[in-house]
């Protein structure tokens, strides 16, 4: 009898494990899905995420326009005669002034030739659009303020430059913005 009372409890103690194995499954599963759901979704990452952007198909006097953290940015190669025209400015010109080569960028090794600023007006946060007039680069259709092809504000009610975003190069075609770390 001792015998058959050892199976009965080696059986029990099998049913509580699979029983409470079962029920901890179920809950997880339960679970699961409430607690995913209080993270940020995959446009939510995205928008805050960094953003890489192959550059190589873009020629001089070109610009694109990407959105990093739901803000557009202004991507601009820019040709020789803006780089001439925006480094040969006078810092009269200027409404904040700041020096052409501290606004241009480039990969390591290669020739600064990339304009990467925001692309809202300092001033009520309208969109610029470009301008292919040597210095001038930017124009606010709303209210004129008009930029440089750096993004530095040469008149109109915009107080200060196009801000510019955290980016680095990864390599001479890959532009990286939302991130400042080599």
């Amino acid at each position: 009898m001792s015998e058959h009372t050892h199976d009965d409890a080696t059986r029990r103690d099998f049913l509580y494990i699979a029983t409470g194995a079962a029920g901890a499954v179920a809950v997880a599963g339960i679970a699961w899905p409430l607690v995913s759901q209080m993270g940020p979704n995959a446009r939510e990452q995205a928008a805050g995420a960094p953003v890489e952007i192959d550059v190589s198909e873009i020629e001089a006097g070109q610009l694109i326009t990407v959105i990093w953290r739901g803000a557009p940015y202004f991507v601009r190669k820019l040709t020789e005669v803006e780089i001439k025209a925006a480094d040969d400015a006078q810092q009269s010109e200027f409404r904040d002034f700041q020096p052409a080569n501290e606004r241009i960028a480039a990969a390591e090794g290669a020739t600064p030739q990339w304009a990467i600023v925001a692309a809202n007006c300092t001033h009520l946060g309208c969109v610029p659009t470009k301008v292919d007039t040597g210095l001038n680069g930017w124009v606010c259709p709303c209210h004129g303020s008009i930029f440089d092809v750096t993004g530095r504000v040469i008149k109109g009610p915009a107080p200060i430059n196009l801000p510019l975003p955290p980016f680095v190069f990864a390599s001479e075609d890959t532009l990286i913005i939302g991130t400042d770390q080599a």
